[in-house]
């Protein structure tokens, strides 16, 4: 079923049972027709152009070259960007000032995944609450590949080198040598880094994975621990001065320092403010509500305007953009950046870096360590039966005793009084709780953890 496959923030399924040709063509016919009705759609012949790029994956070709026909039979004129990643399409979509775009990913997921991340003009993020569901329902009118007669143009287009100015723009030459080590989990990053960083003074790049085979030496994933291991590895061995690695699309990046300590993209975040902010004093800085607490207040200690956002890449660029924020960093990795359309990008984030490292001799290990103030529990995930029970169970229990708010699931702040805050979001898509937690010392976490944990089920293994 068509309906399987549509997520809370993009399309994604199995490769070719759930996510086939016959289904990218009904899903370009299903955004075409979205785009071209889209309120922000660009007036004259840019308004007619809907742009398409693909990842590595076996698959991704055949579905995108299905992709474009179900496009072009709903009467818009393709542009097809090649082989990309995801943050080019939002490049793109400003740079050619067009309807919209389509990226043919999954992202992190393994090889017999594929899937469609959609943007509209501007490079919005049409997600759930912004475009999928109407994109469904109009899918499901488009028959299978074939069905309906080709009539839009196509055009191929290699954007590469613009591409490659728009980000070097957020790199400061680093004024002595750096050396990095970059996993690219065989994934868009074996593409984008020497395409976009080659040649840059003083910068050397030392890399692993960056083979496109189509299959992954690991998951593309760098949330989980265990992936990360080859980029701590080398670090270590080839006297880094940090590490970086990229998931399957490679918007998402993370770190370790030259030790080889992964570093939460909250701390990082809560790192990269000062850069930021120097270049817009005052400026709102945006954090998804699971970051430490060391992130807000870096942020009013820098004189500037902090703003908490939901979890989610559509949230956070709504959330970065009404406020005209200069930066925002979630947990997953995605940094967004004011200067970029509003939009995640894990090249920007890699550049803003080594442009902090390329002008100090202090350690990445030691500037890090001011901001790792407060032990944190992690994401747990609890399997409940009755979720919105659990919900209101704590919403009775806690929100008389702190700040409370319901901004994605229950947040419960009770820092000033007795030393902690917790969330607890519910999935939606499975029976899932996820809880984060942070507390002022370790004795506090503990305690916490040891009451709120047997309220919400059994711990989920493999979550």
């Amino acid at each position: 079923m068509l309906k399987d496959i549509f997520k809370a923030y993009d399309i994604r399924g199995t490769y070719p049972d759930q996510v086939n040709e016959d289904a990218a063509f009904a899903i370009g016919f299903g955004t075409a027709t979205f785009l071209a009705a889209h309120p922000e759609r660009p007036a004259g012949e840019a308004g007619d152009i809907v742009l398409v790029s693909q990842d590595m994956r076996t698959s991704s070709p055949s579905l995108a070259k299905a992709l474009c026909d179900g496009i072009r039979a709903a009467g818009m004129n393709v542009i097809d960007l090649g082989m990309c990643d995801t943050s080019i399409m939002y490049f793109a979509v400003n740079h050619f000032a067009c309807a919209g775009g389509i990226q043919t990913t999954a992202s992190h997921n393994p090889p017999n995944y594929n899937g469609f991340k959609i943007s509209a003009a501007l490079a919005k993020p049409v997600g759930g609450t912004t475009g999928l569901t109407e994109i469904l329902t109009i899918a499901q009118t488009a028959g299978p590949l074939g069905s309906k007669e080709v009539t839009g143009s196509y055009s191929e287009q290699d954007i590469w080198e613009a591409y490659r100015k728009h980000i070097l723009k957020f790199l400061t030459i680093p004024a002595k040598p750096i050396k990095v080590f970059i996993d690219g989990s065989n994934g868009m990053a074996g593409k984008l880094i020497p395409k976009v960083f080659t040649g840059v003074k003083n910068l050397e790049i030392v890399d692993v994975n960056f083979e496109i085979t189509g299959s992954f030496v690991h998951e593309p994933n760098p949330l989980v621990a265990e992936n990360m291991i080859p980029t701590q590895q080398g670090v270590v061995a080839n006297k880094a001065h940090f590490g970086a690695c990229f998931d399957g699309d490679a918007d998402r990046c993370m770190v370790t320092d030259e030790l080889g300590n992964i570093i939460g993209c909250d701390i990082l975040t809560a790192f990269l403010t000062g850069h930021f902010l120097a270049q817009a004093p005052g400026a709102t800085v945006i954090y998804d509500l699971r970051s430490s607490k060391v992130v807000e207040e870096t942020i009013i200690a820098a004189n500037a305007k902090p703003q908490k956002g939901r979890v989610g890449h559509v949230f956070m660029k709504q959330s970065l953009r009404e406020t005209n924020g200069i930066f925002g960093g979630e947990l997953s990795g995605h940094f967004y950046f004011r200067d970029n359309y509003y939009a995640d990008s894990g090249a920007i984030a890699f550049a803003a870096i080594v442009s902090v490292l390329g002008q100090t001799d202090t350690p990445l290990s030691e500037l890090i360590a001011p901001f790792k103030k407060y032990p944190q529990s992690g994401e747990i995930n609890f399997r409940t039966a009755d979720k919105d029970a659990v919900l209101a169970q704590l919403k009775e229990e806690y929100a008389s005793r702190g700040i409370f708010e319901e901004l994605d699931g229950v947040s419960f702040d009770l820092w000033d009084g007795e030393g902690f805050w917790f969330n607890v979001r519910a999935s939606n898509t499975e029976p899932l709780l996820r809880l984060n937690a942070e507390a002022k010392d370790q004795g506090t976490l503990d305690a916490l953890l040891s009451v709120l944990m047997p309220k919400l089920g059994q711990i989920a293994e493999g979550h």
